[in-house]
């Protein structure tokens, strides 16, 4: 809304000329002939910035019409500014003052002079405004808040607890954040070459003394080397992890089946040994970056295999389809949803959003190896992507992982792979 101005004088030339010297400021202004006139107006208007009166008037002058307004609590807030021909003495000035008046303009009118000085006092009523908004939103928040409260049954020093709690979380948050930054970089140089050691030498121990140890010695070698390679495992995990939060949003127009092929030939020896069936059908060229794409699409295959039934040989089935969702305010965009579909040994579909968690396993180390981070690895990389992950299962009956990328990206990069569209690329199903 522009600002409202009170424009009092009677004589005609005088509104317009005031009218005409504030018009460029992009003000609304009302217009009364005398003071009765404005009193009435201000009956039924009351956001008004500011009032612009004339002193000299015939039967209200302005300063009894400026006594008569402010007899009103509610006009109380707007100022005036006499506008007078006259000189007056210093008496007469504090009179003014006394009935409520903010400043004097004289006449004949400075109009750089009324510009500054409207300019600032509806400043200050847009200050005001403002502020006058923002108690409303306010009392509004603090009554729901208040009944939000009665209803829980919850008391004041409740409230501040849960405040402090939270900003204790936050600050634990954050320190968690940074101690896990360094201790990324602490495991990158200096935890990986003490358990390179302590391989390399329990390796050694092994080799030259096998012959004199016993059955519990060489038993406590095994768990040692056991040990420090999930370990070692743990670390490139955290590692790849960290990476993955540090990684630039950096995306080429690529040929996925490409990215998928990499990562089954990473896996080819595992895929051999339980004789798993890995079927295709061709995957699109999408905006993505391919150095997080191929770790996606190797944690999955890994999981689907890793949870096969030990009486039947794992089938993998890959997919995909092109959807368009369409947002309440967004163009509809183009999302490739790509399903992972195995024959494992599944789970409850309660743990459905759990399995996503950091270090979170539905299986004792004991049956299945691992770190807890794959899943985990997988969700962030689909969300540096601009997308979401699920997953569908049921116990015994295998799980279908559903990813959803969107085709286009906001920001490409041109120096994708020339290969990307090639119509020859179409992988075969692997055994």
């Amino acid at each position: 809304m522009r600002p409202k101005i009170l424009l009092v004088d009677d004589r005609e030339d005088n509104l317009m000329s005031m009218e005409a010297i504030l018009a460029p400021d992009g003000y609304a202004f009302v217009k009364a002939s005398s003071g009765s006139q404005a009193l009435k107006i201000l009956l039924n208007e009351l956001d008004f910035a500011l009032i612009l009166m004339d002193v000299k008037m015939p039967n209200l002058n302005g300063f009894e019409t400026a006594a008569l307004i402010y007899e009103r609590e509610k006009l109380k807030h707007i100022p005036i500014i006499f506008i007078t021909a006259n000189n007056y003495g210093e008496e007469n000035i504090f009179k003014g003052y006394r009935m409520g008046a903010v400043d004097y303009i004289y006449k004949p009118i400075n109009s750089e002079l009324l510009r500054a000085k409207v300019g600032v006092l509806v400043d200050l009523y847009r200050k005001n405004h403002r502020l006058i908004e923002q108690e409303k939103r306010l009392t509004v928040i603090n009554r729901n808040l208040e009944m939000e409260v009665t209803e829980r049954k919850a008391s004041e020093e409740r409230v501040k607890e849960l405040n402090r709690q939270l900003l204790e979380n936050i600050a634990l948050l954050e320190s968690a954040n940074r101690d896990l930054d360094r201790f990324a970089f602490m495991a990158s140089h200096d935890l990986q070459e003490p358990l390179r050691k302590i391989r390399t030498f329990s390796d050694l121990l092994f080799v030259k003394y096998q012959s004199v140890l016993d059955v519990p010695a060489i038993n406590y070698i095994n768990r040692i080397q056991n040990a420090a390679v999930r370990m070692q495992t743990l670390i490139s995990d955290i590692l790849a992890f960290s990476r993955i939060n540090n990684e630039k949003d950096t995306f080429v127009h690529y040929n996925l089946n490409l990215i998928l092929q990499e990562a089954i030939d990473e896996l080819d020896a595992t895929i051999r040994e339980k004789k798993a069936e890995i079927q295709l059908t061709e995957l699109p060229s999408i905006d993505v970056n391919p150095g997080l794409m191929r770790p996606l699409f190797e944690n999955l295959l890994s999981n689907a295999l890793k949870y096969s039934k030990k009486d039947e040989a794992p089938v993998i089935n890959i997919r995909s389809e092109i959807i368009t969702a369409t947002a309440s305010t967004k163009e509809p965009v183009k999302y490739c949803r790509i399903y992972v579909q195995d024959n494992g040994i599944g789970f409850d579909q309660v743990y459905a959003e759990q399995i996503f968690d950091m270090f979170r396993r539905l299986h004792v180390h004991s049956e299945f190896e691992g770190t807890g981070i794959g899943l985990t690895l997988c969700k962030k990389i689909v969300e540096k992507h601009n997308g979401f992950i699920s997953v569908q299962s049921k116990v015994n009956k295998g799980s279908t992982f559903i990813i959803s990328l969107p085709v286009h990206q906001p920001t490409v990069e041109t120096n994708g792979d020339p290969r990307e569209d090639d119509p020859t690329l179409l992988l075969l199903g692997k055994k």
